[in-house]
């Protein structure tokens, strides 16, 4: 059987409806995403956390995707599941897929992004290519040993698609229909390399994960103080190094070292409290596109 080009995952996280929502409309009208000829599979990432309308059951199904987790006896549900997408759409699996579209929202004030995980250089031609289309930031999350196993990773080349703010739970027609041009985006990148007509852009504008801050917490465990009122809503935005971070009750500002360039995402992201994150701290680069990204994506489409 000859390959999926696209796994397209929504749901991964149960209480984020959008992507399931459109994957459902999908479903019942075929012609409403334009796939530019590709072979495309769509999954619920996570349909029992779907159905119970949270962000999992046991555990994050987005971090457990690491080869002791896979390759360990866990029964935990979302292992139970992570096993069952690789051995149904990985490489080598029963209906195996080249490149896997992860769909997610986010509640902060961010708006649409992509994010990629490491350096692949099919991952970085894809996400150059959909900045190019559609001008969204790219955040570029490596290095935390404390986030890891994430779903697109497992794949040849992967992206998420991140698109904002809504709520935990809530389904609006906007979201659905910005997550629905960026698929199609994608799509039309993919084909765009596969058939050699690709335009690469010289330059890709990036954000690369440099860390994250959490609130300063009590002996019982909870937040002490709470973001700095001037830090909501400045996702993408450069922060004052002397910016505190937090504010306790009595109005006494929090201390905070910044970098000088620091650039915050996932400002007060609701999904990140159980993770100790209020918000990450980025750095924007801009990087020279570079040849073989566009060949090794065009490899992996092309491959027999």
């Amino acid at each position: 059987m000859s390959p999926f080009d696209v796994l397209v995952v929504g749901g991964t996280h149960g209480n984020e409806l959008n992507a399931p929502w459109l994957l459902q409309q999908w479903t019942q009208q075929p012609e409403l995403v334009t796939t530019h000829g590709l072979k495309v599979q769509q999954v619920i990432g996570n349909p029992e956390a779907l159905a119970a309308n949270r962000r999992y059951i046991d555990r994050d199904l987005n971090r457990s995707f690491r080869n002791e987790l896979l390759e360990g006896d866990g029964e935990e549900q979302e292992l139970v599941r992570a096993r069952e997408l690789m051995r149904l759409y990985a490489p080598g699996g029963l209906d195996p897929c080249r490149v896997v579209i992860d769909l997610h929202s986010t509640t902060a004030a961010m708006g649409n992004c992509l994010v990629v995980y490491g350096r692949r250089p099919s991952d970085l031609a894809l996400a150059a290519l959909v900045q190019r289309s559609l001008g969204l930031p790219i955040y570029l999350h490596e290095g935390d040993a404390k986030q890891t196993g994430f779903l697109v990773e497992r794949w040849p080349c992967g992206l998420v698609i991140e698109v904002g703010p809504v709520p935990q739970g809530v389904l609006k027609a906007r979201i659905v229909e910005q997550t629905r041009l960026g698929l199609e985006a994608c799509f039309a990148a993919l084909a765009a390399v596969r058939s050699g007509q690709a335009r690469m852009p010289k330059v890709m504008v990036v954000h690369r994960h440099r860390g994250s801050r959490d609130l300063p917490r009590d002996q019982l465990d909870a937040p002490s103080q709470l973001l700095h009122p001037a830090l909501e809503g400045c996702d993408w935005q450069s922060i004052n190094p002397s910016q505190p971070l937090t504010v306790a009750a009595d109005g006494t500002p929090g201390v905070e070292a910044w970098c000088s360039d620091a650039v915050p995402v996932f400002v007060n992201e609701a999904a990140y409290v159980e993770k100790r994150i209020a918000l990450s701290i980025t750095q924007r680069e801009v990087w020279p596109v570079q040849s073989d990204w566009c060949i090794a994506l065009r490899e992996l489409l092309c491959a027999v």
